[in-house]
Order: C-alpha cells, then sequence, then structure tokens
C-alpha cells in the first residue's frame, strides 16, 4: 500500500483528499501546518507527499528545501498562487509536480500515479542496463543507489533520472527541452532554467570540481551530455 502525506492547512481539501485517497488504498497522514509536515516527513517513510505552498509556521518552499538537504521522497505541490515564479521556484528546488487550485481530484489522482510511476520506473532504461559505472562512479538503477568510491550519494528522484538517462546514453547531446519533456512531462514547456538548476545540484554533489566537471557535460549551444570517454 502506498504512503501519502498531505501537508495542507485547508481541512476540506484534506478531507476531499483522503477521501479519494484512501478510496484507491493509499494509507494517509495529514499534518496542517509546515513544521509538523516536515517532522513527519524527516521520520517517516513515504511514497508521496502532497505539499501545499502556503502554511503557518513553515512554509511549502520551506519545507521543500528542508527535505530536500535530507530526503529524496517525490513531492508534488499544491498552490493557489498562479504566478509563474511560484511554479518555477516549486520545480527548481526539487518539486517533481505541481497543481494550482482549484484542481480536479481526477486529474491530480493522475498526476500522483504518474510521479510513483516514474519514481519506479525510470525511463528510458536501454538495453535492460541495471549498472553504470563511470571513473570510481556506480549507478545501481534497481536500487536506485549512486556511489562514488565508498560514498553513497543522495539524489532527489528528478537528479537520479537525470543522471540515469544521461548515464544511459553517453556521449548523446540533450537539449533543455528534450530534457523536461523525457524527466518532467508534458507540462512543463518554457522552464528550461529548471533543468540547469537540477544540473547544477546534481553536479555539486558528484563532481569533485564543478569549473570542470567530469560526468555532465555542458554542450554549449546544445545542452548537456555524459562523458562517453570514462564508460567502463
Amino acid at each position: 500500500m502506498k504512503r501519502i502525506l498531505i501537508i495542507e492547512d485547508d481541512p476540506e481539501i484534506i478531507k476531499l483528499l483522503e477521501l479519494h485517497l484512501t478510496d484507491i488504498n493509499y494509507q494517509t497522514t495529514k499534518a496542517m501546518e509546515g513544521a509538523l509536515g516536515l517532522r513527519l516527513a524527516l521520520e517517516n517513510d513515504y511514497d508521496l507527499i502532497l505539499l501545499d505552498l502556503t502554511l503557518p509556521v513553515l512554509d511549502g518552499i520551506d519545507v521543500c528545501k528542508k527535505l530536500r538537504a535530507n530526503k529524496n521522497t517525490p513531492v508534488i505541490m499544491l498552490t493557489a498562487k498562479s504566478e509563474e515564479i511560484d511554479r518555477v521556484l516549486g520545480l527548481e528546488i526539487g518539486a517533481d509536480d505541481y497543481m494550482i487550485k482549484p484542481f480536479s481530484i481526477r486529474e491530480l489522482l493522475a498526476r500522483i500515479k504518474a510521479v510513483l510511476r516514474r519514481t519506479n520506473e525510470i525511463q528510458p532504461k536501454p538495453q535492460d542496463i541495471s549498472m553504470i559505472s563511470a571513473e570510481g562512479l556506480s549507478i545501481d538503477i534497481d536500487k536506485r543507489k549512486v556511489v562514488i568510491g565508498d560514498y553513497k550519494i543522495e539524489l532527489s528522484p528528478k537528479e537520479f533520472e537525470l543522471l540515469v538517462l544521461m548515464a544511459s546514453n553517453p556521449g548523446r547531446n540533450y537539449t533543455r527541452t528534450e530534457l523536461l519533456n523525457i524527466i518532467w512531462g508534458y507540462n512543463f514547456e518554457g522552464y528550461e532554467h529548471t533543468v540547469n538548476s537540477h544540473i547544477n545540484r546534481l553536479r555539486a554533489k558528484i563532481e569533485s570540481d564543478m569549473a570542470n566537471p567530469n560526468y555532465i557535460l555542458t554542450t554549449w549551444g546544445v545542452g548537456y551530455k555524459f562523458n562517453e570517454e570514462i564508460i567502463a
């Protein structure tokens, strides 16, 4: 049974979400303010978090930032704000998707299932590759584990998907738009800078020298590629 944490301060929305999520056999936990929601998220293992942007005590942006510094649980942000900056900020700090209130419960359930599916089934996975090695970097796709030397690297779901995609196809140039379409899906046109933010965070975790990356290379005027010369 999938476990969903709902961090939301509107009791009517919580009631609606609990009703429909339990109806499809998901187990729900609720928190009506940000600090409690963050504590629950850090102390327990959930399959997905529904996170309101505007919360008492600690807002959704701060909750997501603190969560991403410690755990990789998928996050869908719920926001009543329609300004582009809020959506972009949510994606750039590590949210996997967002929904603007008022939202269709049917569409939200579809988004939840899509995020859970992408989390469990990284795409693409060419030739059924399960392990990738490249000059000290090891990626276990099935276990979602990344190791450099003797150190395990904690990646967010989107960082992991980006790394697997490019490392599975070394030397293949990906534009920012292509990465958005493959990793984030059809709803994110125009947010190419979100890719830059995720690539920068990924590099900060796996590269020893951000100024001279060894794994993920920038193809000027195009986008990014994984260094094909270091694949084992």
